[in-house]
């Protein structure tokens, strides 16, 4: 057992149950059946006046009268009692505690009772597991502490799961045998104790495989972040289900990046940053969690697959398509091996239909899944089909999927392509040889794919942020200072020039003979463009002349924005047609500033192709980001147009990383549209919007 500051609320020696009941079907009934159920070896007391003993454990009247203080002390009481009960299980020296209750009560009262319990335990020292929460189960130890009856079994394995839901929780937890818990924890509303400690704790366990998540936010977004490092680099993968993703970007955005991040970027970026690996359903989250709690890891290559099915082999290559999933070219020898072994008339491929005559089907399976296997290609492997209990097809499958896994290290499942196959007695069978059953193709696939981005993530070379000329804090004082004199567009050129971003040659002017001399100086043809403070958006309220060829233009462009918006322009070099791609910067409260890259000019909001990263990084990150860009085609040339200096556009984006990191405190937002990139990359145009008092 490990020593951490959360072994006394999650695997404690002794455990006092304030609240305890002998009525049936009560909270401080069952939870004393569910200690018993669970196989707890430690000490045991109730708590509660009225009983001497309950369901076989002695009972003392309050917390006081314990022979010794608990490890940990349970409070299954009303919420007008708890900041009492509390105070007791403090006084007497617990050093943990779990509160069932919600704690939402006594509004009126200034600190509300949830404040006032974690000021309490806080100052304590003393972790708390809830309140409004389910408990846990770590089945590693043998302690349940849950006030829920369940019809769960223990069987310890490498899962660890963590869920802000109650329900969620219960769902997992409670109903599907195939997930082989170290442990599951209901943290409730996090008093204390929060998602960020629980991780760490689980880390401290070598039996934990993997880390599941069902988060609706992140408390301690630092401690968060600081877990998801520490997962990282201990090769253990979390798997989040991330709730609350499509809420509405704040009203006060003023940028483009601003108002499209939404509160899901800051997220996103923070899981891609540590290889978290993210899904969309719970169904997806388990099958996840079982593949990889093997602790089997997907090796180079990509996927294979056998079927007892010409239909069900068409379906899963169809929704891998979809799923983002490719299949492994398996090798002439690989083939070969396979046809060696299937009856007439069936194709030696991957996927591979593998049903004939089902003359001698076990080893014939086994054989060709060995082969699959064995292919220098293969990164992990699928045996689909609809199993079922009690039934001799579905014992041979299995038979020959567990006989084949034994022979490679590489991850086996089996996935059936329905859901409502009664198959329970049989998939234990199979994950207790390693190999997991995954119900339904999607939920599989996505499983897979989980798989081999966690593989891909631990293949990242180091990434460090370029360096840049001079120093941080030299910088900063000029980009302060630049911001005290403007914000407008030349004020935003200048700050991504000092960062070594390339921008097109400009000029502010104020009258009309200013701006005569400084196309002149510039060379044409030019662009006039609005340098009115407080127009955001130039475009939108007509504030942009493009392709003005000599002085009458500039003239008359000049002339028709001073009388429409104010004479203040921006005279800049008219730069060619090229790819036209978009750089952001925002600031998200929890997890600090955010770099997007996406497609740019009117695509912008159009398309909403954007790929957002934390600040700062690398040039091999942002490869990263622009190769899942959409507009990623056009930027190797498409239908004959020049192809893009993909390295070139990768450091200046680790370049842009670079200041969304040092102005910090200086600039709130920032966009970048576009970035134009053909025979150079050159930005064009650009909005900073500086942070409150930052210069």
């Amino acid at each position: 057992m490990t020593d951490h500051r959360l072994t006394p609320l999650l695997a404690p020696r002794s455990i006092a149950y304030v609240g305890a009941s002998g009525r049936p079907n009560t909270p401080g009934h069952d939870m004393l059946r569910t200690n018993r159920r669970g196989g707890f070896a430690g000490t045991v007391w109730g708590v509660n006046p009225n009983y001497r003993e309950i369901e076989g454990f002695a009972c003392v009247p309050t917390l006081a009268d314990l022979p010794a203080a608990p490890d940990l002390a349970v409070l299954s009481v009303r919420n007008d009692r708890l900041e009492a009960t509390l105070a007791e299980a403090i006084a007497v020296g617990a050093r943990s505690a779990v509160i069932f209750a919600s704690g939402y009560l006594e509004a009126d009262r200034d600190p509300p009772l949830a404040a006032r319990l974690a000021a309490m335990a806080r100052e304590a020292g003393m972790p708390i597991c809830g309140g409004n929460c389910m408990g846990y189960y770590n089945d590693l130890d043998a302690t349940w502490i849950c006030g829920f009856p369940s019809p769960r079994e223990r069987r310890p394995g490498g899962i660890a799961f963590i869920a802000h839901s109650g329900s969620v929780f219960g769902a997992l937890a409670h109903n599907d045998p195939r997930l082989s818990y170290a442990l599951a924890i209901s943290p409730g509303q996090e008093l204390v104790t929060g998602i960020a400690d629980y991780m760490d704790y689980c880390l401290s366990r070598p039996e934990v495989k993997v880390i599941g998540l069902f988060m609706e936010t992140a408390r301690d977004p630092d401690g968060f972040a600081a877990a998801l490092a520490k997962a990282a680099d201990r090769n253990v993968p979390v798997v989040v289900l991330k709730a609350g993703r499509t809420e509405a970007a704040a009203a006060a955005a003023l940028t483009h990046t601003g108002a499209l991040a939404g509160n899901d970027t800051g997220y996103q970026a923070l899981f891609d940053r540590h290889g978290a690996i993210r899904v969309e359903t719970l169904d997806e989250l388990a099958c996840t969690l079982m593949l990889m709690s093997t602790g089997r890891r997907a090796a180079a290559g990509k996927l294979v697959s056998i079927h007892d099915s010409g239909g069900e082999r068409e379906l899963i290559i169809d929704l891998a398509d979809r799923a983002g999933v490719a299949f492994a070219e398996i090798a002439p020898a690989t083939k070969a091996a396979i046809a060696a072994r299937l009856d007439p008339g069936l194709e030696a491929a991957n996927p591979l239909d593998a049903w004939g005559t089902g003359a001698d089907f076990v080893p014939q399976f086994e054989a060709c899944l060995t082969a699959l296997m064995d292919d220098p290609q293969a990164a992990l492997g699928v045996f689909c089909a609809d199993i079922r209990d009690n039934y001799y097809l579905s014992e041979g499958f299995a038979a020959a999927a567990m006989a084949a896994a034994a022979k490679t290290t590489k991850p086996v499942a089996f996935v059936t392509n329905y859901t409502q196959v009664n198959h329970r007695d049989l998939s234990l069978r199979l994950a207790e040889a390693g190999v997991p059953v995954l119900d339904g193709t999607l939920n599989a696939l996505a499983a897979v794919r989980g798989a081999l981005a966690h593989r891909d993530f631990l293949a990242r070379p180091a990434d460090p942020a370029p360096v840049l000329d001079g120093t941080p804090a030299d910088r900063r004082d000029r980009v302060s200072a630049r911001l005290a004199v403007s914000t407008d567009e030349s004020a935003a050129l200048d700050i991504l020039a000092l960062y070594g971003i390339p921008v097109a040659e400009n000029a502010v002017v104020a009258s009309e003979a200013e701006a005569v001399a400084a196309a002149a100086r510039i060379g044409y043809p030019v662009v006039l463009k609005t340098a009115v403070e407080g127009i955001l958006h130039k475009s939108d309220a007509g504030g942009v002349k493009l392709g003005l060829k000599d002085e009458a233009a500039v003239s008359a462009a000049w002339t028709d924005l001073a009388t429409r918006l104010g004479p203040r322009a921006t005279v800049a070099r008219m730069i060619p047609p090229g790819v036209e791609v978009s750089l952001g910067l925002v600031r998200d409260p929890q997890f600090g500033p955010i770099v997007t890259v996406g497609a740019g000019g009117v695509l912008i909001e159009l398309l909403a192709d954007r790929q957002a990263a934390l600040a700062p990084f690398g040039p091999a990150t942002a490869r990263r980001l622009l190769d899942r860009l959409a507009i990623r085609r056009l930027l190797d040339g498409f239908r004959g147009g020049p192809a893009v200096d993909l390295d070139h556009l990768a450091i200046l984006l680790a370049r842009f990383s670079v200041l969304a990191l040092e102005t910090d405190g200086l600039v709130a937002e920032m966009d970048v549209n576009p970035l134009v990139c053909g025979a150079g990359i050159v930005a064009v145009d650009g909005l900073v919007i500086p942070a409150s008092g930052g210069h």
